[in-house]
C-alpha cells in the first residue's frame, strides 16, 4: 500500500492516477481511513489554494456537463490545467449513482492537462457531494489552476456551492421566461453570472429573449448600484459566447483579488467549512454513544405511536446526553 508522504509527492507531481486514490481515500466512509485522510490533506494543505474555482448549476438538461466539457476543451487548449468534480444524484433506493460524467465528457476525459472526477452525492444537501472541499484542494495540489464543480442541478437548493467557490455560475435554457418565474430568488441572487445556453438554430432568437428577461431579474434583485451580474448568451455546440463567458470569469476574479473580497469570500468559506465539520463530528459522536443509541430507538417508537413530538422528543434526546 502506498504511503501517504509517497501518495503527496504522486499527486505533487500531476499524477493523475494518483489522485483519483487520494480523493477515493478522502471520501471513504471508514473510519479507518480518517487519519490517514487528514494526513494527506495536511501535507497538501500548504500546495492547495491557487486556483479559479467555478462552480456551475442548472436545471437538469440545460447542459451543464456540455458547457463544460466545451469550455474545458477551450481552457486546456489555452494551457490550462483543468479539474473536473461532478456531482451525480444517489437513488433513494439503492443508494447508488450512474457516476457517467466520463462518458459525457469523451474529448475531454482524454485531454493530458484534464482531470475528471464524478462523486455521489448521497445523502448532502445542495447539489454537492460531502467531500467537495477536500476534492478541491487535492486537485489544486496537483497543479490544476482551474476547478470546475458541476452539481446535480435539482432546482433552486443548489446553493452549497457558492460556498466553495470563487464564480458562481447559473446556466438557464433559452426558454427561460418560466424558468425565472419559477426560480426568482435563492439561486438567482447568489449567482456571480448567468449563462443562457443552447443559443444556437432555431432556438437562438429565444436565447436573447431570454437573456433580456434575465437581465432585468438581475437589476430587480440587486437593486443597491452596484453592477449586477452579467448575463452571457452562448452555445457549447458552436462555441459561441464561451470566450466572453470566460473573460467575464476572469474579469470578475480579477476585480474581487484588487479590492480584497476575493479573499474575504475565500475567508467567509473557510469558517462556514469549520462550523459544518464541528457539526458532522458532534453528530457522530453523539449518534456513536450505545446510550445514545438505545435512547434514539426508544424515541423512534414514541414519536412513531404519536406520544410526542419529534421535536419534543430531540430536545429530550439532546439534553439527557449532555
Amino acid at each position: 500500500m502506498t504511503s501517504i508522504p509517497d501518495l503527496a509527492a504522486a499527486i505533487r507531481k500531476g499524477d493523475r492516477g494518483a489522485l483519483a486514490r487520494g480523493i477515493t481515500l478522502v471520501e471513504s466512509r471508514r473510519d479507518a481511513d480518517a487519519g490517514s485522510a487528514d494526513a494527506l490533506l495536511q501535507t497538501l494543505l500548504p500546495h492547495a489554494g491557487s486556483s479559479l474555482r467555478v462552480g456551475i448549476t442548472g436545471a437538469p438538461g440545460v447542459g451543464k456537463s456540455t458547457l463544460i466539457e466545451a469550455l474545458g476543451m477551450q481552457l486546456c487548449g489555452a494551457g490550462h490545467r483543468v479539474a473536473v468534480l461532478a456531482v451525480d444524484p444517489s437513488s433513494a433506493v439503492t443508494g447508488g449513482s450512474i457516476l457517467g460524467d466520463k462518458t459525457r465528457m469523451t474529448e475531454l476525459s482524454r485531454q493530458a492537462n484534464a482531470f475528471i472526477r464524478p462523486s455521489p452525492g448521497g445523502e448532502t444537501l445542495g447539489g454537492v457531494a460531502a467531500r467537495t472541499r477536500e476534492a478541491m484542494l487535492l486537485c489544486e495540489a496537483g497543479g490544476f489552476d482551474v476547478v470546475l464543480v458541476e452539481t446535480i442541478g435539482t432546482g433552486q437548493s443548489e446553493v452549497a456551492v457558492h460556498g466553495m467557490v470563487d464564480f458562481f455560475l447559473l446556466l438557464l435554457s433559452p426558454a427561460a421566461g418560466d424558468e425565472l418565474q419559477g426560480i426568482k430568488r435563492g439561486v438567482m441572487e447568489l449567482a456571480d453570472g448567468v449563462l443562457v445556453h443552447k443559443a444556437d438554430g432555431d432556438l437562438a432568437a429565444a436565447a436573447e429573449r431570454a437573456a433580456q428577461q434575465c437581465r432585468i431579474a438581475m437589476h430587480v434583485l440587486h437593486p443597491d448600484g452596484a453592477e449586477p451580474p452579467a448575463v452571457v448568451v452562448g452555445s457549447s455546440l458552436t462555441g459561441a459566447g464561451l470566450d466572453e463567458l470566460w473573460r467575464t470569469i476572469e474579469r470578475v476574479a480579477a476585480a474581487r483579488r484588487a479590492d480584497g473580497t476575493f479573499a474575504a469570500r475565500r475567508g467567509r468559506q473557510a469558517d462556514e467549512w469549520l462550523d459544518s465539520a464541528v457539526r458532522e463530528r458532534l453528530l457522530t459522536a453523539f449518534l456513536a454513544d450505545p446510550a445514545t443509541a438505545a435512547a434514539m430507538a426508544a424515541a423512534r417508537q414514541r414519536v412513531a405511536r404519536g406520544e410526542v413530538l419529534a421535536t419534543t422528543a430531540a430536545r429530550e434526546l439532546v439534553k439527557g446526553r449532555r
